[in-house]
């Protein structure tokens, strides 16, 4: 997991969710009902969370520059399946985006999604250039274009890597 910190606001929840699957060894945190408990995701539920995990991977993957990592199902198409209105509090007048009745998972990363618009955050989730990685983390680099989860990690490879390419 990258050094940096967890992504604000709402967007840990997309951070938290595309983080449960570790590429490289391939060990995903909703195979065990612990991890399934951690985002509120029943075992019905299952097939829909990891196909919403792997289109917001694409999503935060295009945030980088970077392609899809595979075919998946457009994030926007998922997302249509969950609508949002708006909620004004009697007492204060305070307003904020809800889900309509929707799968929970799906609506709680919708909320998500539109809280960020509104912020100008969503786009500075980003995924992890590194093929073997692709872990999601929150950019927080001056001019936002952070390319690596971690620079110790796999910043460090691709340095190396493109070290050794030149044959020094």
């Amino acid at each position: 997991m990258s050094e940096r910190s967890v992504a604000p606001g709402a967007l840990a929840l997309i951070e938290s969710l595309v983080n449960t699957l570790d590429i490289e060894s391939g060990a995903d945190g909703l195979d065990t009902p612990e991890g399934r408990a951690r985002l509120g995701i029943t075992r019905d539920g299952l097939a829909g969370a990891r196909e919403l995990r792997e289109s917001l991977r694409a999503a935060l993957l295009a945030h980088a520059g970077h392609p899809p990592h595979r075919p998946v199902t457009p994030l926007g198409t998922l997302l249509a399946r969950a609508p949002l209105y708006v909620a004004v509090d009697d007492h204060d007048g305070s307003a904020r985006l809800a889900p309509a009745d929707a799968d929970p998972l799906l609506s709680r990363v919708a909320a998500a999604v539109a809280e960020a618009l509104v912020a100008g955050t969503w786009t500075r989730l980003k995924a992890c250039e590194a093929d073997t990685c692709h872990w999601a983390y929150y950019d927080r680099s001056p001019a936002g274009r952070g390319r690596w989860c971690s620079m110790r990690v796999c910043g460090a490879r691709a340095k190396m890597r493109r070290y050794r390419a030149k044959g020094a």
